[in-house]
């Protein structure tokens, strides 16, 4: 679970500290996701993490939502990221609980949107604003302010 503490990670080319709630529904934002289902997508989201090299912080799969705070390497995007998520439990709930299809007469698990907001440490806006503020009036280029101050 997630403890406030941005973690950094690294891939063979990247170093990383990225932390997103992603959020998605049903389409209709209907309450299909009960019981076993509920349980499934939760399954089926945490494999997929796993797989993927996302790291699932915390999830929460609601009747009409889902809900999940994750860390991912900068190769992906986050539409990649719920794209993959959202096809992949849409495949498996529809086989596995027909029941879940006939709700939804559209034939679709999701909605199309998704929320996607992003954490920040220490690194507000503010900091990075004063960051390049520094930057644009040093003219040595020499002294560099830190961003954790």
């Amino acid at each position: 679970m997630y403890n406030g503490n941005m973690v950094l990670r690294r891939t063979p080319h990247a170093v990383y500290a990225t932390l997103y709630p992603l959020v998605w529904s049903p389409k209709y934002r209907r309450d299909v996701l009960q019981g076993e289902g509920q349980q499934r997508v939760q399954e089926l989201c945490a494999d997929l993490a796993e797989q993927d090299d996302i790291t699932s912080e915390a999830m929460e799969v609601s009747p009409d939502h889902v809900h999940i705070l994750c860390s991912f390497p900068p190769r992906y995007s986050i539409a990649q990221v719920v794209t993959r998520l959202k096809s992949v439990s849409a495949r498996a709930i529809f086989r596995e609980f027909p029941r879940v299809k006939r709700r939804l007469w559209g034939g679709e698990l999701w909605e199309e949107g998704y929320c996607a907001r992003t954490v920040g440490d220490k690194v507000t806006a503010e900091v990075i604003r004063r960051y390049m503020q520094h930057h644009r009036l040093e003219k040595t280029g020499d002294v560099q302010l830190s961003l954790f101050e």
